[in-house]
Parts: C-alpha cells; structure tokens; sequence
C-alpha cells in the first residue's frame, strides 16, 4: 500500500468540537506574543482531552516554546487517541506491515496521521537525547514504509550518527 496513493478522508482538524474549544484555541494564538497562550489552551484541554486539534495545538504550543517534554507529553497522547481508530496494537512496537495493508483504504488517512504522529514522538526523543526509542521508533517506522513516504530513513541516520559521536571511545591496548 502506497502511503501517498489515498484521498484525504476524515481529516482531524474537520471534526467537530466541544462547544468553546474553537474560540479558545483562537485565543491562544492571538494570546501567544502576549505569553498568555499555555491558559486557554489548558482549558481547551480540560474541555476536550480527546481532541486532536487541542492536541496538535498544545504539541505547537510548548514545541515553539522549547519545553520539549510537555510537548511530548502531547504527542504520546495524541498517539493514544489515534491508535484506535486505526485498530493497531497498543503499543506501536508491535504493529507490523499487515496492519496497514490490511486496513481499508478509507482509513488511510487517519494510518498517516498516527505515522506522522509517532515520528514527531521519535523526532521530539531525538530532541530530548532519549536516542534509544527515537532510534527503535525510526526504525519500525522504515519497516513499515519501504518507500519513505512518512520520512524516517533520514532521521534514523541522524539518530545513528548522534549514537556513534557520544559513545565512549574504546582505548586500543598495543
């Protein structure tokens, strides 16, 4: 299955929302040269926990922000709200290449999404150091996409490279 060969169907950020969340992810944004945009976003938040758009938002937020952590905290919860509507196993290590070719196409949408979405939680691990799961999150996401359409391949070399240059150097005995 080609990744890139779908129509766009069911886009996240074309559901419907509890009634405020809208309004208050727009004030967020006007809030954020203020630095008072983390408070409605919260409140979004506390409104809808389930809600990609208040999700990405918060990823957005606390990215640009550098606080790294928090915005992984978004994104692993992000993963978790997507992962069911895609029916894959809890725990993305053992998802495999039949997951995706056998779903209908009409999720194909929503499969990119928790793709994309576990690579910036591989990307945001890369970030923060923790380059054991950015690499083994890297390298289930080549697995699974022989083409590199969601482009791991790059960041997986970025991740070996950064491996390679902080492992201790091993003495030579002459």
């Amino acid at each position: 299955m080609d990744l890139l060969d779908f129509e766009a169907q069911g886009l996240y950020f074309e559901e419907p929302e509890v009634a405020g969340v809208k309004e208050l992810i727009a004030a967020a944004a006007d809030n954020y040269a203020a630095g008072t945009a983390e408070v409605p976003l919260l409140r979004a938040y506390f409104l809808a926990p389930e809600s990609l758009n208040v999700l990405v938002a918060l990823n957005r937020f606390y990215y640009y922000q550098h606080r790294l952590e928090d915005a992984l905290l978004a994104t692993n919860k992000a993963l978790m709200v997507i992962r069911p509507m895609v029916a894959f196993p809890e725990n993305w290590r053992d998802l495999k290449i039949e997951h995706i070719t056998n779903s209908p196409t009409e999720s194909l949408t929503q499969i990119r999404l928790y793709l994309f979405t576990l690579k910036a939680v591989g990307f945001l691990n890369m970030r923060l150091e923790y380059l054991e799961i950015s690499r083994a999150i890297f390298e289930k996401l080549v697995s699974l996409d022989s083409k590199d359409r969601i482009g791991a391949k790059g960041l997986l070399e970025l991740v070996i490279n950064r491996q390679a240059e902080i492992m201790p150097k091993q003495s030579v005995i002459a």
